[in-house]
């Protein structure tokens, strides 16, 4: 089926093993399988015994100030949370919510695949600007007028950064919305993890911040952080939210459980930008041209058949990365992708430069 040598997915290659250095989940703070979370995971699944499966449209909003909802809307700064199946589910049920057809949407080309599927879902007028090229977003606006900007404040592909300061400049300056996706900076950026946003102090000038609690949160479900009047029509609009049945009880326990932990691992989350600028400067040192500002490091592969090598290389000396081709990257615009954690040790980013600086030379790469 596949013209791979092991007749497999490109993406997928051998599978690690306990003493690999595995850099493929998105558990950046490394809390899958803390004990806390887990003893939570128990008593929450015990007590819950009789629980409804239901579309949200049905569910009546718990107002007790202890919800997960309410304290991860207090711990961003925004009025509402509400909660989607996923960070996709949650991207595209708002856009349909907040958007009349034919508005202008402007997006960056980099940014997550759901932000595209739900400004087409929504029949928006769909305007692409080159990658945080600020000069590129102004100048389509001028053209096409006021709209919703989206963004991702770290790209998920190659770990750039939003200019966010800019992005909320120009949304204000020509009546624009900013909807920010925060996937890959809630839980490892601000204050306890409050995300990059409420870091830079801009969380009163964006309207709209999305998540998918699968990376740091290192769990299944999406949130919405809006204003109130959006929540109470996000559940009656969306299509994800009317026709998918909504979280249980004991997950939002999960999930609460979670968020005590994300709160106090400001040593984690410290580490994480340690050791992320660590492998940063190394494999740029080794020749490697590398854009991430984050903990997400992408190595450039091109094409599939040298991605393939460039991948069995890695594996075949314990390191693995994940794949990343299209649709996720432009054609022969692959790359490998390192999700680093806040438990990687020295010793392993000695390993990884060392492995990358002799694959340039083993492979001749440019």
């Amino acid at each position: 089926m596949y013209s791979r040598k092991n007749k497999k997915h490109l993406v997928l290659g051998k599978a690690p093993s306990e003493t690999s250095i595995n850099l493929q989940s998105n558990d950046y703070l490394a809390i899958t399988g803390n004990e806390y979370i887990r003893q939570q995971h128990l008593k929450a699944i015990t007590e819950h015994k009789h629980e409804v499966v239901m579309s949200a449209v049905f569910q009546h909003q718990s107002e007790t100030g202890d919800t997960f909802e309410e304290q991860l809307a207090a711990l961003t700064g925004f009025d509402k949370c509400v909660l989607s199946q996923s960070g996709w589910a949650a991207n595209v049920g708002l856009i349909q919510t907040i958007i009349p057809k034919g508005t202008p949407i402007y997006i960056d080309f980099f940014a997550h695949m759901s932000l595209w599927d739900g400004a087409k879902r929504a029949e928006g007028n769909i305007q692409t600007f080159l990658h945080n090229n600020m000069r590129h977003l102004e100048k389509q606006i001028k053209r096409e007028g006021p709209g919703l900007i989206m963004v991702d404040s770290v790209y998920s592909t190659i770990g750039t950064v939003a200019p966010l300061h800019t992005l909320v400049e120009i949304a204000n300056r020509y009546g624009c919305a900013l909807l920010v996706d925060e996937s890959h900076s809630l839980g490892t950026h601000g204050k306890n993890g409050a995300g990059l946003v409420a870091e830079l102090g801009l969380t009163d000038q964006v309207d709209f911040l999305t998540a998918s609690l699968a990376k740091a949160f290192a769990y299944r479900a999406g949130a919405i952080l809006c204003s109130k009047e959006v929540a109470q029509s996000f559940p009656f609009t969306a299509f994800p939210a009317i026709f998918s049945s909504a979280l249980l009880n004991h997950e939002l326990e999960i999930l609460k459980a979670t968020l005590d932990v994300i709160k106090g691992a400001d040593d984690k989350r410290k580490n994480l930008f340690i050791q992320s600028e660590k492998l940063r400067a190394g494999l740029r040192n080794a020749g490697y041209r590398i854009q991430s500002e984050s903990q997400i490091i992408a190595l450039e592969s091109g094409n599939d058949e040298n991605t393939e090598v460039i991948r069995d290389y890695l594996e075949s000396r314990d390191v693995f990365g994940s794949v990343f081709c299209s649709p996720a990257t432009p054609k022969n615009k692959n790359v490998i992708r390192i999700s680093l954690n806040s438990d990687v040790t020295n010793e392993e980013i000695e390993t990884i430069v060392s492995v990358c600086k002799a694959m340039r030379e083993d492979l001749a790469l440019k």
